[in-house]
């Protein structure tokens, strides 16, 4: 049975990415120990559009009343929530900016967290329509450590993967990396080698 992968980056540097190099780490682990996987790819860092009135008012149109237009609007969100849809993992490498997400990972979150697409109300508050599925964040950050007071980008993704249904959601960082870079990045490869694949 094929082992579905969706591999996420948004950090705005390319070559010199360390949540780059360790959320290929991670991938590389987690497709040798599943041998039929198929792998998507997705560079946040390549345009991706702020929700605007339009968008939320499309959104929230009925997909049968939907004008041409609004579906045009909603193509790139469709798309994306049917590549977390068919994962089985997602491997996200993301850096802080400034003690939270950065704006293009906000942005995918935005686009993906949708009513009756990735959760639904219902008589007992929302529900997430995400189920049995495993992320693996990749993290770097020049001075902020993971579950520290500075950190406001875990727990804010532990709950919106919580919210979509995802519960179990894991974190390997190089944390620190201007305050010892070598032992930060050696401290994540030794997390990721740990890793259960």
């Amino acid at each position: 049975m094929t082992h579905n992968i969706l591999h996420i980056d948004a950090s705005a540097r390319s070559g010199a990415s360390i949540s780059r190099k360790l959320s290929a780490q991670v991938l590389g682990r987690v497709t040798t120990a599943n041998p039929d996987n198929s792998v998507v790819s997705r560079d946040l860092t390549q345009g991706f559009p702020f929700v605007s009135e339009d968008w939320i008012g499309a959104s929230y149109t009925p997909a049968a009343d939907r004008t041409e237009a609004q579906k045009e609007l909603l193509g790139l969100s469709n798309a994306l929530v049917a590549e977390i849809k068919a994962a089985d993992t997602i491997v996200l490498g993301t850096p802080i900016y400034n003690f939270a997400a950065p704006a293009a990972l906000k942005s995918w979150i935005d686009m993906i967290a949708r009513v009756g697409e990735t959760f639904q109300y219902g008589a007992n508050g929302p529900e997430g329509l995400l189920k049995n599925k495993r992320v693996i964040v990749a993290l770097a950050s020049g001075g902020t450590q993971i579950g520290s007071p500075l950190d406001h980008i875990t727990p804010y993704l532990t709950f919106i993967f919580g919210f979509m249904g995802i519960t179990d959601v894991q974190y390997i960082g190089a944390m620190g990396l201007n305050m010892g870079a070598d032992a930060a990045i050696a401290k994540a490869d030794a997390d990721i080698a740990a890793l259960a694949a």
